[in-house]
Order: structure tokens, then C-alpha cells, then sequence
């Protein structure tokens, strides 16, 4: 067992299965921050059902696990990737390439979507989630939100946050399908279409929250 997480297809089916994972977790995360838009007491309550339910705490751990091996392990992929490539072929750009864009930068895009979800984690989730989770009373949620928002600067940081993950989904939904087997030319195009459109209807979703907060709360 050892043996496989260390060979290369071991290392791109634990970030492929790790990546389902937190695509799931990314379209439900959508569907809670949407309340936002709805009312103000919605969100509050959502955010309270989020505070109190023992499902909730157990999977946070769990979120962040997963967060972490995916991490590690695309880290591992690419030095490995790197290390491999001729001396004169590190910093070599090739002139043709099948690759798309998003492809060929998923390790760019994963470094600045890392710091978008610590961003993330030090406006919302330390002064909510975890102040619970010390014992202490947590900010309102909304007002964090209405508050943050309100920043244009703030609203353009997360709006790169959102269009990075707009691309690293893009090609890690579709290439997670072809490291567990569906790598035919019938299935591919119709993943990456899908990844496209599921990346795009999420990440269009998320910045519709900052800018309605920056523009009409």
C-alpha cells in the first residue's frame, strides 16, 4: 500500500479523490453563503445551525485533512514533475503544447488559492466557527460579511481569488476523472465541458456576493 501512494498514479488519485472531496464541500459551502443574499436573518440562522451542529464540528476536521493531503500532495507532484525535466527544460517555456493554460499553471493557481482560503479563514472563519469553538462568543455574521464588502479593495482580492479557482477546477475536475480511468476521447471533451460549466456557475456565484454587498447593500 505504501508502495502505490508513493508510485505516480498513487500521489494523482489521492489529489483526484481529495479533490472531489473539496468540490463537493465547495458547491455546499456556495449554497450556505448564498443566504447572504437572501436576508440577513436567514444567514444568521444558517451560520447559527453551522455553530451548533456536532455533524458540522466532527467535519471540519475531516475539511481540513483533506485541504492538507491535497495540498501535500500536488506540492510532491510537482517538485517531482519539476526534478524530472532536463536542467535546460526547468525555466524553458515550449513553443507547442496540447496543454491548455490552466493546465500548464495549476500549481500557480493552487498557491494563490491557498492564500485566498487563509485570507478567508482570518475574516470569517476565526472570528465565527472558531471563537465556538474556544468558548467565546463569535462576530455577527452578517455584519462581517456587509463590513468586508463594503472595501472595494477587498472585493478585487477575492474576486482573483474567485478566478483562480475558477481555472484550477476547471482542469482539476475533468483531469481527477481521467487519472481513475475515463480518459477516452468520448468522455474527456464532455468533462471538460462539465468542469467548465460547473466551475463557471459556482465561481460567477461566489463573486455575485461581494460585488451585490459593495453595490446595492
Amino acid at each position: 500500500m505504501g508502495n502505490f501512494l508513493c508510485s505516480s498514479i498513487g500521489k494523482k488519485l489521492i489529489m483526484s479523490l481529495t479533490g472531489f472531496f473539496l468540490l463537493i464541500f465547495l458547491a455546499l459551502h456556495l449554497c450556505l453563503n448564498l443566504a447572504a443574499l437572501i436576508s440577513d436573518s436567514l444567514y444568521r440562522q444558517v451560520c447559527e445551525f453551522m455553530d451548533a451542529s456536532p455533524l458540522v464540528k466532527a467535519m471540519v476536521p475531516v475539511l481540513a485533512l483533506g485541504f492538507i493531503v491535497h495540498i501535500l500532495f500536488s506540492i510532491w507532484v510537482e517538485f517531482e514533475n519539476w526534478t524530472a525535466r532536463p536542467r535546460g527544460m526547468k525555466y524553458a517555456v515550449p513553443c507547442k503544447t496540447k496543454a491548455s493554460w490552466s493546465g500548464r499553471n495549476m500549481f500557480v493557481l493552487g498557491i494563490i488559492v491557498i492564500v485566498g482560503i487563509l485570507l478567508h479563514l482570518v475574516h470569517f472563519w476565526a472570528h465565527m466557527q472558531l471563537q465556538g469553538f474556544l468558548g467565546n462568543e463569535g462576530s455577527d455574521p452578517y455584519e462581517l460579511v456587509a463590513t468586508l464588502f463594503k472595501n472595494p479593495c477587498w472585493v478585487v482580492l477575492y474576486l482573483i481569488w474567485f478566478a483562480a479557482i475558477y481555472f484550477h477546477v476547471s482542469h482539476g475536475f475533468w483531469s481527477a476523472f481521467q487519472t481513475i480511468g475515463l480518459s477516452n476521447s468520448l468522455w474527456i471533451p464532455r468533462l471538460q465541458f462539465l468542469a467548465k460549466l460547473y466551475a463557471a456557475v459556482v465561481c460567477l456565484a461566489f463573486a455575485a456576493i461581494p460585488i451585490c454587498f459593495l453595490l446595492f447593500k
